[in-house]
């Protein structure tokens, strides 16, 4: 009865034992559970939780756009979480952006064929003009002795830039023309607002305007053996003085460009010539338009998209007289590629 009595109570002592345990462990849980659901919220397995509705799921740069939609920004703005806030500090170095595209004509500019003009009809004048005056060098070439005075003038002075290399050949052409011709204006000579004369027509006077300096530098140079690839006539904006004006420029060494001018005795590079703004460049291709890229002019992006290099100058528009106060007629304006 006595061994009876001890079992029992060894019984009773483990099945104390036992609640406890549990008692503790369902407590333990209970904290467990508090730790991962904020106070008053029902566990995920609750009933209350079977009613919430299901989990949403977005990005950073999702409620950016949605915001920057709400503030009239536009249907398609977008911002990135990943750029730096305007009223950000920071010490990182700012991403480089891309130097703007440079042409490899005059002035580091890109050219395109100009649309038939006026300016077409005087070259393609001055075209036929210097095809005859071609048979009458080589004439003089083959017979001396019967050479007109001015063609024998103007093939010596060919002869002289011939003797010459590099730069030194550019420079007898700029010096040698400007010294056998002396300025006047188309209006005084021929009575006219605009006439481009070919050289040896120049040289029967020994006078002209700066179209007939530049070219007959451009033949000069030519004659002499120049590339006639790397020569442009370039009709353009003095800026400084309001009057139009024309220059020679040569590409020498691959890509240095030099400007021929008849009012200077030495040779400029062309991006000395901040008072200038080119519009057309005309050789042996025709005639073609001056343009920049907009990269240069406006920070419009990666575009390369091009405008006339003169779409912005004050009265830039090529009228042939140097003399703003001489009339004349003047060339439609340049289309704006915008």
């Amino acid at each position: 009865m006595k061994s009876l009595k001890i079992a029992s109570s060894a019984v009773m002592a483990v099945a104390a034992f036992s609640i406890s345990l549990c008692a503790a462990s369902s407590a333990f849980a209970a904290d467990a559970l508090s730790l991962g659901n904020p106070a008053g919220e029902p566990a995920p397995a609750s009933d209350a939780a079977s009613n919430r509705p299901p989990a949403t799921f977005f990005t950073i740069t999702d409620v950016l756009a949605k915001l920057d939609r709400q503030r009239g920004r536009g249907p398609n703005a977008i911002r990135t979480a990943a750029l730096t806030p305007l009223n950000t500090a920071t010490d990182a170095l700012p991403a480089a952006k891309p130097l703007p595209p440079v042409g490899a004509e005059p002035f580091g500019l890109f050219t395109f064929r100009a649309p038939e003009n006026g300016m077409w009809r005087k070259w393609r004048g001055l075209e036929s003009d210097l095809a005859r005056e071609q048979t009458v060098l080589e004439h003089c070439r083959e017979n001396a002795a019967s050479c007109p005075a001015n063609a024998a003038q103007f093939l010596r002075l060919i002869n002289a830039v011939k003797s010459r290399s590099g730069r030194d050949r550019l420079d007898e052409a700029n010096r040698a023309v400007n010294q056998a011709i002396r300025y006047v204006s188309d209006f005084a000579q021929h009575g006219e607002a605009d006439r481009w004369t070919a050289p040896l027509a120049t040289f029967a006077t020994g006078k002209g305007d700066c179209e007939d300096y530049a070219v007959a530098k451009y033949i000069a140079l030519s004659e002499a053996g120049f590339p006639r690839e790397d020569l442009r006539l370039v009709l353009g904006r003095d800026r400084a003085i309001r009057q139009d004006h024309a220059v020679l420029a040569a590409r020498l060494d691959g890509g240095h460009w030099l400007i021929l001018d008849s009012r200077r005795s030495e040779l400029i590079d062309d991006r000395e010539l901040d008072n200038f703004t080119p519009m057309f460049a005309i050789n042996e291709h025709g005639v073609q338009l001056f343009a920049a890229p907009y990269a240069k002019r406006l920070p419009l992006g990666d575009e390369l998209d091009a405008a006339p290099a003169a779409a912005n100058a004050a009265d830039a528009e090529w009228t042939g007289v140097e003399d703003l106060s001489s009339s004349g007629a003047q060339l439609p304006g340049l289309p704006l590629l915008l």
